[in-house]
């Protein structure tokens, strides 16, 4: 059998082994220590806006402490993307809200201002003002962030801006990850950088910061003895895990240009099989490309390919299931036009990591074509 071509696996700089060394030789292996405070202030310093960042144990755990400080309990409503992984809506339902889904809109894939708008307006008549939204940049595009903000601030309600696959994207010359009221990170092993494990909360004050670390060190109070006057959680980031995230954040800039170079050569590839569309960047969007993923012209082509590609150990994914259409969110409301159904039938994420190699892509490029040829 070949080789696995994966869709987009870890990718080492060879500086990490250095940061974790240290760790070990100074027996800093607990969730604090110089290269968690350090990788928080290298993330600080790539993000800029005079932003601060606790580093945590994922993204997910970045997403539930968000929740949590914009005060969002039980009853509550949270507005979700629906077009997303799993992971921004759960946290909702930790703190026994109810997520409300919003489709998206053709142009970056992502929530639609014109449903958003929508939605909150009949939550309020329903008198459920929604406490938070939850907007995704997905597959590193920026979603349209003056739209959104703008109803944001319109209606009062605190945006968190789910960044966890779109660190080294932009909008309008500022990082993804700097626009939300509170933003996320994440690191996990699939991600344009990688801690194995990991993620952070991004925020605008220091307080903030404060209170999120607190509780993600079990909110132990400040006694001799083990005190809690607060309910805590085990999600700050481990000084070892930190290392490797120092390790990569010194070729972070050379991975986004890789994942843009590998869309870059399917888009010139592929664009003239008519079966196929990209994701273009609008105006003022700058995608990190952490997945390159295309649009076919039907279901049945998609998995057609899907399978051809498959067959030919290359590992390719649909788009992500919309929230909407997940058996465990079955009964959430939702406002929906039709865009992330169609996405899902007719999308394919093509491998993508940074590590690819010219044998590696050329064997996508030939089966990609080779399947067409047979159509």
């Amino acid at each position: 059998m070949k080789p696995k071509i994966w869709l987009s696996s870890p990718h080492m700089s060879g500086a990490e082994q250095t940061y974790i060394k240290e760790a070990f030789d100074t027996n800093w292996v607990a969730p604090l220590g110089p290269n968690v405070n350090g990788f928080e202030k290298d993330l600080e310093s790539y993000l800029k806006e005079n932003r601060h960042v606790a580093a945590l144990a994922s993204g997910t755990s970045a997403l539930h402490l968000s929740l949590i400080l914009l005060g969002v309990t039980n009853g509550d409503e949270v507005i979700c993307q629906s077009k997303t992984f799993s992971a921004s809506a759960n946290p909702i339902v930790y703190q026994g809200a109810t997520p409300i889904f919003i489709d998206s809109e053709a142009e970056t894939w992502n929530i639609c201002p014109i449903q958003l708008e929508i939605a909150i307006k009949d939550r309020i008549t329903k008198g459920k003002k929604p406490k938070a939204i939850i907007a995704v940049h997905l597959y590193g595009m920026p979603y349209k962030v003056d739209e959104i903000h703008s109803i944001a601030e319109k209606y009062e309600i605190p945006v968190i801006e789910d960044s966890a696959e779109s660190l080294g994207s932009h909008y309008k010359g500022q990082n993804c990850g700097t626009f939300g009221d509170l933003s996320i990170l994440s690191f996990n092993g699939n991600k344009i950088i990688t801690t194995s494990g990991g993620g952070a909360l991004v925020t605008r004050s220091e307080e903030n910061k404060n209170k999120a670390v607190f509780l993600a060190t079990q909110a132990r109070d400040n006694a001799p003895h083990y005190q809690h006057t607060h309910i805590g959680y085990n999600y700050r980031m481990s000084n070892i895990v930190a290392g490797i995230g120092r390790g990569q954040m010194t070729i972070l800039d050379s991975h986004v240009a890789n994942r843009r170079s590998n869309h870059e050569l399917y888009y010139n590839t592929f664009k003239s099989i008519e079966q196929i569309t990209f994701l273009q960047e609008p105006n003022g969007h700058f995608s990190n490309r952490w997945l390159s993923c295309i649009l076919l012209d039907s279901f049945e082509t998609r998995e057609g390919l899907r399978l051809a590609l498959e067959n030919e150990n290359i590992e390719s994914r649909p788009l992500w299931k919309p929230m909407h259409q997940q058996p465990v969110f079955k009964d959430a409301p939702n406002y929906l036009n039709g865009v992330s159904d169609d996405l899902f039938n007719r999308g394919l994420c093509l491998p993508s990591g940074s590590n690819l190699s010219k044998e590696e892509l050329d064997r996508v490029i030939s089966a990609i074509n080779t399947y067409f040829a047979a159509c």
